[in-house]
């Protein structure tokens, strides 16, 4: 395929972005944060800006089957709290963006992530599990995940620990996330055509190349998170989180 050439990858460069395919639609589907775990690499091969347009369409095929077949678990009293907020993010992200480099992409997005490893461990050892209500809360973190996502596609672990402190049961996290990144990542398409211009019809038809590793993954995300206690599913978000975060530093 001549197109595929335009990105001058070796095979090596070309299994990573495979194998990032099928992480993500692992993750969509249940996995929460495995994708994540895989960005950081993708930063590496085309560069942190670049690298989100190469990500975009990948994400939003996984939503897809994630949407299709969680829809009815969403919560949508949390996702009208965090949606509004997490679009001002983006627009936000998306002209604060200009005035940064890619090294400076990668710490802003560790930082982030960091913090909010921090904080869902410190939750998760507490006796007593308080749900936070006040509305400052829900919009300091749509507006983070709005910026994370925006800059690095790295919303995951910024919308898990919203999502993990609302206590909501397995298939209501899901569900819920499926149509919060749904949402953010159409309405993230435009800047990324017109603004960035990180998304190209090139870039795009590499995306469909990779359309059955996204398939595949959604379909084992599903059979796996039915084998997953909730307790073990919460420790393998915060576990994905953590790893993101020493993998985009290293």
């Amino acid at each position: 395929m001549e197109f595929l050439q335009h990105f001058q990858l070796t095979g090596f460069e070309w299994t990573m972005v495979a194998l990032t395919a099928l992480a993500i639609g692992l993750s969509k589907t249940g996995l929460n944060g495995l994708g994540t775990l895989f960005v950081p690499i993708l930063a590496h091969v085309f560069g942190g800006k670049a690298s989100t347009g190469i990500v975009l369409p990948l994400l939003i095929m996984a939503d897809i089957f994630a949407v299709a077949y969680y829809r009815r678990h969403a919560d949508w009293s949390v996702l009208v709290r965090l949606l509004p907020w997490a679009f001002v993010g983006i627009v936000i992200g998306t002209v604060t963006s200009k005035q940064i480099d890619d090294e400076t992409f990668k710490i802003i997005m560790g930082v982030i992530i960091v913090l909010s490893v921090v904080i869902m461990i410190w939750q998760e050892t507490r006796t007593e599990h308080l749900i936070p209500s006040h509305r400052a809360f829900a919009a300091a973190m749509g507006l983070a995940a709005g910026y994370t996502t925006m800059v690095g596609n790295l919303a995951g672990a910024v919308t898990s620990l919203y999502l993990l402190s609302m206590r909501l049961p397995k298939n209501n996290f899901i569900g819920t996330g499926a149509w919060f990144y749904l949402s953010i990542n159409c309405f993230k398409v435009p800047f990324h055509i017109f603004s960035w211009e990180t998304i190209s019809w090139e870039s795009f038809k590499m995306d469909l190349v990779m359309f059955p590793f996204i398939a595949i993954g959604a379909v084992l995300g599903i059979l796996i998170i039915k084998r997953l206690s909730e307790s073990v599913y919460r420790k393998f978000i915060i576990g994905m989180t953590l790893a993101t975060v020493v993998l985009l530093f290293w």
